[in-house]
């Protein structure tokens, strides 16, 4: 839900500050006695961040703000980050895992305020356009795992350190923690805790996909799609069976945490500072492309006034830290709780640092693996192995394209839990007899072909035929459709590395005129094209999924296709209802 803060206008009689250039040069040096028109500058802000930020604003406001003859507004909203994030991606034509659709009202804000700059990080790896400035830390808060004091104190706090390797132990043991996480394609604390988890899992020795998504299901059970829903299921009495029973364990921010307490619950939650420390909530102050200069100019004059030291206790009353991970007066600090100068006599750097060393890739690849590890659908996958798809990869240790692919859908089935249902097809021309493709497992659920299927894997080699793409396209669209169920996402992914070169099939205006005609709204099949190499005709594919509905991914380097794959299934829309 989105709240509005919205900030007194200027006083006509107030002293004026004077920004030329949209350089800080002094509010009390610089003034003139009045200004005309008025800027408008709109901030979204993390809510929790908010009241600081417009209490901030309004005293500038008051004070008298410009630039050049022009008087300077401030229009603070209180926003949920996905939110935003919905509306950005929309406009530059882009979607986020899990993120969903933006709402009708919503609109971009000249500047934006969320929580983590995994959000820029994630818009700006699926929509290149989105090219935001400055970008700095004003806020810090770091990601805890929260759990009941009874709870911790059993595992040792406040003494014991505790590291991530510790809490995939209490995870997996044989009376599992209860452990809880709000949606991490929506909130940034949970993806936080899902990126250290899941590095702690791929290290903890075996195998590492198993392990990998073993914690990803055992988050999933206590997943919450809000952060309130989440925290509500903390213990709400003291009595031993209230606490086993009650939530035991979930990342959130330091906040969170401090919020929590300060209502005085029957069952107080400890903060446990995790080794190696999870990436902290940062704030980053983004300037958003395209807006006019005198913004921009009003921008940057409430950026310094965002990282002046007098702001750190206007943070402290939040319940949030500097930027440098430092405190300002009247912060209540959990116990234990790590601050680097030891307290609020170090004043931070100017903007901090946001997120560094943050890797969008292997953010993209958890959020896209936690999407098909705790979602459910019905998929035919339908594997090229024409002639060329026996060409050596370079960057895959000269292995064959067919090989990099059928490990791509390898990996990709050990995501899929038992709930999916999947097929196996594969196509050249005249695999059986006149048809280009052959059916190796029919769509079926997983919970009884998962073995099936990866035999038929194993199986698959390239051939000596060409690439029937049209024909296999038609009937593999029809056999999703025939059997279509509802509340599930029914859909095909198709690898290719070539074009259609059957002259004895359907030629591309006939393919899409029969797609047109069996298309159904009520039934829709959803078609995902993962192109290989150079000889790929993106628009080709495309012109297919603008008739189905679906997407098309193209690579040059086959090496990544296993990324790909799990991003194509990651973005696929909701099931109908």
């Amino acid at each position: 839900m989105r709240s509005k803060l919205h900030l007194a206008a200027a006083a006509a009689t107030a002293t004026v500050l004077v920004v030329t250039t949209g350089v800080w040069f002094g509010y009390k040096e610089l003034i003139q006695p009045s200004c005309s028109g008025e800027i408008r500058l709109a901030v979204a802000v993390a809510s929790e961040l908010a009241p600081a930020v417009d209490a901030a604003a309004s005293q500038w406001v008051k004070d008298g703000a410009a630039v050049g003859p022009t008087c300077i507004r401030v229009d603070v909203s209180a926003s949920d980050p996905v939110d935003v994030a919905a509306v950005v991606a929309a406009k530059h034509g882009a979607v986020l895992a899990g993120v969903g659709q933006a709402s009708g009202t919503a609109v971009t804000p000249d500047v934006w305020v969320p929580d983590s700059s995994t959000w820029l990080l994630r818009l700006k790896k699926d929509a290149t356009a989105f090219a935001p400035t400055n970008g700095a830390s004003i806020a810090r808060s770091p990601v805890v795992v929260a759990m009941p004091e009874p709870v911790a104190t059993r595992l040792g706090w406040p003494n014991a350190k505790f590291t991530w390797t510790d809490l995939l132990k209490q995870v997996n043991s044989s009376k599992p923690l209860r452990t809880g996480i709000v949606e991490p394609t929506r909130d940034a604390a949970g993806l936080s805790g899902l990126l250290s988890l899941t590095t702690a899992a791929s290290g903890a020795g075996g195998d590492a996909q198993r392990n990998t998504v073993g914690a990803l299901r055992a988050l999933a059970t206590g997943r919450s799609s809000l952060r309130n829903d989440l925290m509500a299921r903390f213990p709400t009495a003291t009595d031993p069976t209230s606490i086993a029973s009650a939530l035991g364990a979930a990342a959130l921010s330091e906040e969170d945490v401090i919020a929590y307490n300060s209502k005085k619950p029957p069952v107080p939650l400890a903060a446990l500072y995790m080794e190696p420390a999870p990436m902290p909530l940062d704030y980053p102050y983004a300037v958003l492309p395209g807006i006019e200069p005198t913004k921009a100019a009003a921008a940057k004059v409430l950026f310094e006034l965002l990282t002046a030291p007098k702001f750190r206790d206007r943070l402290a009353a939040q319940s949030l830290r500097g930027p440098d991970g430092n405190w300002g007066a009247g912060f209540n600090a959990p116990q234990g709780a790590p601050s680097p100068a030891g307290g609020a006599s170090t004043a931070p750097a100017a903007g901090g640092t946001a997120a560094g060393g943050l890797d969008p890739a292997a953010i993209q690849r958890v959020v896209s693996s936690w999407s098909i590890a705790t979602q459910s659908g019905r998929m035919l996958a339908v594997i090229d192995v024409s002639g060329s798809m026996k060409d050596e990869v370079p960057s895959a240790n000269n292995r064959s394209r067919e090989e990099v692919t059928v490990d791509a859908a390898r990996r990709g089935l050990g995501l899929f839990d038992d709930s999916w249902s999947i097929g196996l097809w594969t196509f050249s021309t005249k695999l059986v007899g006149n048809r280009d493709y052959r059916e190796l497992v029919p769509i079926g659920p997983l919970s009884g072909q998962r073995a099936q299927l990866e035999g038929a894997l194993a199986t698959i080699k390239p051939s000596s035929g060409d690439t029937g793409l049209y024909d296999t396209m038609l009937a593999a669209y029809q056999a999703v459709q025939e059997d279509w169920q509802p509340g599930r996402v029914n859909s095909i992914v198709l690898f290719t590395d070539g074009k259609n070169e059957d002259d004895n099939g359907l030629n591309q205006q006939q393919l899409l005129a029969k797609l047109k005609q069996i298309a159904d709204p009520e039934r829709p099949v959803q078609v995902i094209m993962i192109g290989i190499g150079e000889g790929v005709s993106k628009t080709e594919l495309e012109s297919i999924t603008k008739v189905t509905g679906g997407d098309v991914f193209v690579t040059k380097d086959p090496s990544e296709i296993g990324s790909i794959f799990l991003t194509a299934i990651a973005r696929r829309p909701p099931a109908p209802r």
